[in-house]
């Protein structure tokens, strides 16, 4: 059983006639009458009454008319579907992006790319940049905007901007007025830092062991605001982006003296199929990052978070 012979059996029951569908088809009709003749030996039954002038449908014609025209009109709604996925105007991207990402960074990324792919729908899963990682290389998610690990041997990525982690302490600490700290001064210090699943805590506990000492975690959170009125409450020592806390009110942002930052970027898994949605915003992203207005602004394009 062909798709065609299903089409030519439902112009010929609309029309009750083999020669006006023939016309309408645009084949000839010994094409038609052929194809009928053949489904009718295929299903073991007679689809037409032909001995009137006007052909009819019989009762098994009937009953597989009722069929076959919601199955082809099933068909026709799939392929102009996947049109619609061809030429952009529908589609859905999983995406993950951490919280402080997601609150500092994707925020402008995000109106941008719907003021140009209005119909393309991001489902944003709010995940640390381990968490997010480990989804990606599962292919539960299509994207993700996390920092980029220092193994990428599963992952494609688009780098976006880089970020210095800043020491932050309360403008009461004995710290804040210094002009760079060393990790072994913060060997007593209480430690408020983001949960497991960040990238940003274990970067920070690796630095910590690599100066010989294991931090005294007193609390730790997903929620940005939340650790940073806590330091600013004096209750501990934090560290975050400084595009996070540059200029802020009620906290000091110190260098390290040894340096430490993070970049941040687009990832996919690699070899993993792509919809043409989730093509889309890898194009975009990558044009993003080499726009004029993005390389001249560094990263005030958005303020980075982890």
């Amino acid at each position: 059983m062909e798709l065609h012979q299903l089409e030519y059996f439902l112009t010929v029951s609309k029309l009750g006639n083999f020669t006006r569908a023939a016309e309408e088809l645009h084949v000839a009709q010994p094409s038609v009458t052929k194809a009928i003749h053949k489904l009718e030996e295929e299903l073991g039954v007679q689809l037409f009454d032909r001995s009137q002038k006007k052909i009819a449908l019989t009762p098994e014609g009937q009953a597989f008319y009722a069929r076959i025209n919601k199955i082809l009109f099933d068909i026709r709604q799939a392929v102009d579907e996947m049109e619609d996925f061809k030429k952009l105007n529908r589609g859905t991207i999983k995406f993950a992006a951490p919280p402080m990402i997601g609150a500092y960074l994707f925020p402008n990324i995000f109106n941008l790319f719907k003021n140009s792919y209005p119909n393309l729908d991001l489902v944003v899963y709010e995940e640390g940049s381990l968490a997010a990682q480990s989804m990606i290389e599962k292919e539960e998610l299509d994207l993700g905007m996390i920092i980029l690990p220092e193994s990428r041997t599963v992952l494609n990525t688009v780098p976006i901007t880089r970020e210095e982690i800043m020491l932050c302490l309360s403008p009461q600490h004995p710290l804040s007025a210094a002009k760079s700290v060393c990790f072994t001064q913060l060997r007593d210090e209480p430690f408020i830092l983001l949960k497991e699943e960040f990238f940003h805590r274990r970067l920070v506990l690796n630095e910590c062991s690599r100066h010989g000492f294991t931090p005294h975690v007193v609390f730790s959170s997903s929620q940005i605001e939340t650790i940073k009125a806590m330091v600013s409450g004096n209750v501990g020592i934090s560290f975050l982006m400084n595009m996070v806390v540059r200029n802020h009110p009620h906290l000091v942002s110190v260098p390290l003296a040894e340096p430490l930052a993070i970049t941040i970027g687009l990832v996919w898994k690699k070899g993993k199929y792509l919809s043409k949605a989730a093509q889309a915003f890898i194009d975009f992203i990558a044009a993003y990052t080499k726009s004029p207005s993005f390389q001249g602004s560094g990263t005030d394009q958005g303020q980075i978070g982890i």
